[in-house]
């Protein structure tokens, strides 16, 4: 018999339906992923750290999970929320079913319920906290567990999911290799295959390594990686930042292009609802061109508070929000979005080139 579970709003709307993975109680901010595939990729992003991920495509599990398809060392997530979990799946890659890996990672999730309302729910009243539970059904109880989650706004959670050691990926081309040091303030695997592929020997260091440890260990390039939550709280990665502009050129994606720009004197901001899913465009301001890309985040930058040699290179086309700077007299840019896009379209993987570009051009100026 399917157990009963109940997901509980902040706003106080809740939904009943039937447990996915682990029984239990977790609680964060729920938020929504447009992405028709890859929910593998969306649980083990540390992106979403502290949240409960929900799925806007009817049916998830299909074709089940398997060891390759893993963005980080466990799930990141929360919580999961789907319409409906594939009873059975199938694909030659996988080993096991969506339902069994949740339980083994001790995730508890919900499907039953009615995704598109809880969508236009987020939509119209933005990203809230939510508890999903199978363990406790009353509505009191959840209201003041609720009550108890943290709000995502002012949290450092980085120090959650970044590694606890420096630890190395090789480059995946012999002929050259540049050394780029990883700042990991939640890095993504297929970052740093991205950059391996693009021959750089990736050393990724935790996010409180200081400056002057970066720049012992010689690199030729330094890389702001994706992570969770309000950039803001990370003021120790910001000042680290500050210390290496100019001294060696840095490339953001995501969280790091947000502390990037902090860095450089720019602000923050908590996006209503957020960019989550693999169908976002944005138009590269310096060619006109547009790219649809993946995207999962819940901040971004202000505009109005760029100081004048800081540039706009990317627009999302849906909203007109920031999505790409770059430093007109230091070797620095950032995008928000994923130019890895794992998953999603490939569409922004010259970003990697052009990284690799400032690290030529970088050298034979020094």
């Amino acid at each position: 018999m399917k157990k009963p579970a109940i997901l509980f709003l902040e706003n106080g709307h809740h939904f009943k339906g039937f447990s996915l993975g682990a029984i239990g109680t977790s609680g964060g901010e729920v938020c929504f992923n447009t992405s028709m595939t890859g929910y593998q990729e969306i649980l083990t992003d540390p992106s979403y750290s502290g949240q409960i991920i929900t799925m806007t495509t009817p049916q998830v599990g299909n074709y089940g999970v398997n060891p390759e398809d893993i963005e980080s060392d466990k799930i990141q997530a929360r919580g999961f929320i789907v319409r409906e979990a594939s009873p059975i799946h199938s694909n030659y890659r996988a080993n096991q079913g969506l339902h069994d890996y949740l339980n083994q990672s001790e995730i508890v999730g919900i499907q039953g319920i009615d995704t598109r309302s809880l969508t236009r729910i987020l939509r119209d009243e933005g990203a809230m906290n939510g508890i999903i539970s199978s363990d406790d059904l009353d509505l009191s109880s959840l209201r003041r567990k609720l009550e108890l989650v943290p709000e995502m706004t002012g949290q450092d959670l980085v120090q959650e999911v970044t590694c606890q050691r420096t630890w190395t990926w090789p480059s995946r081309k012999t002929e050259h290799s540049y050394r780029v040091i990883a700042l990991d303030l939640g890095i993504k695997h297929n970052i740093i295959r991205q950059l391996s592929e693009n021959g750089c020997e990736v050393t990724i260091v935790p996010a409180t390594t200081s400056a002057e440890e970066i720049l012992a260990l010689e690199p030729d390039g330094v890389f702001l990686s994706n992570g969770p939550g309000d950039p803001e709280p990370v003021d120790y990665a910001i000042e680290t930042v500050k210390s290496l502009l100019g001294k060696k050129p840095i490339f953001g994606i995501c969280l790091g292009h947000q502390i990037l720009s902090l860095s450089l004197g720019a602000s923050t901001y908590k996006l209503k609802f957020g960019h989550r899913g693999g169908n976002h465009p944005v138009r590269n301001q310096l060619n006109g061109k547009v790219e649809i890309t993946s995207q999962n985040h819940g901040f971004a930058v202000k505009p109005s508070s760029l100081p004048e040699h800081l540039e706009i290179t990317h627009v999302n086309l849906n909203d007109g929000t920031l999505e790409g700077v770059r430093c007109k007299n230091i070797p620095a840019f950032s995008v928000q979005y994923h130019p890895e896009a794992s998953p999603g379209p490939h569409d922004s993987r010259y970003l990697f080139k052009d990284f690799i570009s400032m690290m030529d051009t970088h050298a034979k100026k020094n």
